[in-house]
């Protein structure tokens, strides 16, 4: 059977490597053009396309999928199955009748919950308990086809960004491999998503990554974590950019201004947040360095930082 993929971040790459050690044939890679990366804008690939090149599979890199020439190539090849994961555009529905075996989609959550492109992100911010894969057919409208199978994943204390985007990576992997053998016998019962309880999760924007302190200390870990490693979440200290990599929520109470800094020790800072609830700073990054822990940017302020200064003040 003949594969057309097509991905572009690390959590695609898995789901691609399975799909090229299996007995399926992988016959094209689509994925986004090369991009600047870095201070110096150096022109990197994908991750995808470092892992198709590996493999000598052929790569198209459309900026728009949608009329172009890397589109009639795809269906020239006439692929069986066309697998999208975290493709990142819209397939037109020209390009999504092509397959016989249908378009399908890897998506990273328990759909219909966290239709578009940031569906990990928005399952930590919001608190959720688990969250999941979803392998659905595609169509015209976001991530709003039958669905396939599905397996969910608790999120544990200890889970950020990074963490779910691997574990759900090989959950889609596995789930896509068990998958495909009954869409190719045609055992397969897919479900129509309730309209009623769809939820979405667009792109995250530069609003969100500013911290909130009038949210509760829980809220607070959560967007830490749904920010965690990128894009990072961030207040201000004496009107400069103070990043926030990692808090521990407290059981202290206070009766200060939320953003306020209520204690200072060796090894922890102390903030107020709404409700009279109170985080600790656990891993900073000062405007201009690197990332640290707390006690090492105590030890490096010596006495420059009091209690009582407020965080989130800026210009």
């Amino acid at each position: 059977m003949k594969i057309v993929f097509m991905g572009t971040p690390a959590f695609s790459v898995p789901i691609l490597e399975a799909l090229v050690q299996s007995s399926y044939e992988v016959i094209a890679v689509v994925t986004q053009p090369d991009r600047p990366v870095g201070r110096k804008k150096i022109l990197t690939p994908s991750p995808v396309k470092k892992a198709a090149l590996e493999h000598n599979i052929e790569v198209l890199q459309p900026e728009k999928i949608s009329g172009s020439q890397e589109m009639e190539r795809i269906m020239a090849l006439e692929p069986d199955l066309i697998v999208t994961a975290a493709f990142g555009q819209f397939l037109p529905t020209k390009l999504l009748n092509v397959p016989r075996f249908g378009s399908i989609n890897v998506h990273a959550s328990l759909l219909p919950k966290y239709r578009g492109g940031a569906p990990v992100h928005y399952a930590l911010i919001n608190g959720e308990t688990e969250t999941g894969v979803s392998i659905m057919y595609m169509e015209k409208k976001m991530d709003a086809g039958d669905v396939i199978s599905q397996k969910s994943l608790p999120i544990t204390r200890n889970d950020d960004v990074g963490t779910l985007f691997d574990r759900l990576s090989l959950l889609g992997r596995d789930l896509l491999m068990e998958t495909i053998p009954h869409i190719i016998d045609g055992t397969i019962d897919p479900v129509k998503q309730d309209e009623t309880q769809v939820t979405f999760s667009p792109n995250i924007t530069r609003e969100q990554e500013v911290l909130d302190w009038n949210k509760e200390a829980k809220q607070i870990d959560f967007q830490v974590r749904g920010m965690r490693p990128f894009p990072g979440a961030y207040t201000f200290l004496n009107g400069e950019r103070f990043k926030i990599w990692a808090v521990t929520p407290l059981s202290n109470q206070t009766d200060q201004e939320p953003g306020t800094i209520v204690d200072i020790q060796k090894e922890s800072i102390l903030v107020a947040c709404g409700n009279g609830t109170v985080v600790q700073l656990d891993e900073v990054q000062p405007a201009g360095k690197t990332r640290m822990p707390v006690a090492a940017y105590i030890s490096g302020l010596g006495s420059q930082l009091t209690p009582g200064e407020v965080l989130g003040k800026h210009e």
